[in-house]
């Protein structure tokens, strides 16, 4: 049994002469926390596009739990959530109505005890009846974690989950994505630039830098060689000398 969630080989997206992802090959297992690293403009959101069937690659090849993200793309959308780092929500309607709306979109049955299910779970029942439209980013955020596990995917996708949040809601949403992968078994690929995140939520790590993967290794193995955060700072300094430029 194939035990890859996401796989991806020589994939490269370009706009024009401009590579925003150059030949990324990447296996990620079932039950990963990922933590995909690299400066602003590195070409990690448009990795995360390309895996969610939002791009188009230019070339190369992508799987979701061996369905490609092109020419099975129905079929991979259904094991994916996905998390934008500025999360999409109708402001005039309920979090509870944006959530029935979303679970209905994609075929949940008996969706009301499976948001009931899942506000448990991320401990925000009470958000249910208030507008969204009110919510600061922490609890959007929330909200849109909801949303993305209605249907119990087998990997989600965050792109820069934590970005804005003060540091109670990075703490918050740190423990949630933990759980995730403890109880439900959720494999994670989490794109970010910080290397706090890495150190404290994922199990193993790669770095992209202006669109190319220049490492790759579990995050014990990291910490094993490179020792406490500030050494992993440095080696994510080493790998990635250059500011990159473009497509984030």
């Amino acid at each position: 049994m194939n035990t890859y969630v996401v796989e991806t080989r020589q994939l490269t997206k370009r706009y024009g002469e401009h590579a925003a992802v150059k030949n990324l090959s990447l296996n990620v297992e079932r039950g990963e926390v990922f933590g995909f690293l690299g400066h602003n403009g590195a070409g990690k959101t448009t990795t995360i596009h390309m895996l969610t069937t939002l791009l188009k690659p230019t070339s190369g090849t992508a799987l979701v739990c061996g369905k490609s993200v092109t020419d099975q793309s129905l079929e991979a959308r259904r094991h994916i959530g996905y998390v934008p780092e500025n999360v999409r929500l109708y402001d005039t309607m309920t979090a509870r109505a944006n959530l029935l709306f979303f679970a209905r979109l994609s075929g949940v049955e008996n969706p009301d005890r499976r948001i009931d299910e899942t506000l448990d779970f991320l401990e925000c029942r009470d958000l249910a009846p208030r507008l969204v439209g009110s919510f600061s980013k922490g609890l959007r955020q929330r909200i849109g974690l909801a949303q993305a596990i209605l249907h119990r995917p087998d990997v989600l996708f965050l792109d820069e989950p934590t970005s804005g949040l003060d540091p109670m809601g990075i703490k918050t949403l740190r423990d949630l994505i933990v759980r995730l992968n403890r109880e439900f078994g959720t494999t994670i690929f989490m794109n970010t630039h910080l290397i706090s995140e890495i150190s404290r939520t994922c199990t193993s790590i790669g770095v992209l830098n202006q669109g190319e993967l220049v490492f790759r290794d579990t995050i014990e193995k990291v910490t094993e060689r490179y020792g406490s955060e500030s050494s992993l700072e440095e080696l994510y300094l080493s790998v990635t000398p250059v500011q990159a430029k473009g497509a984030a």
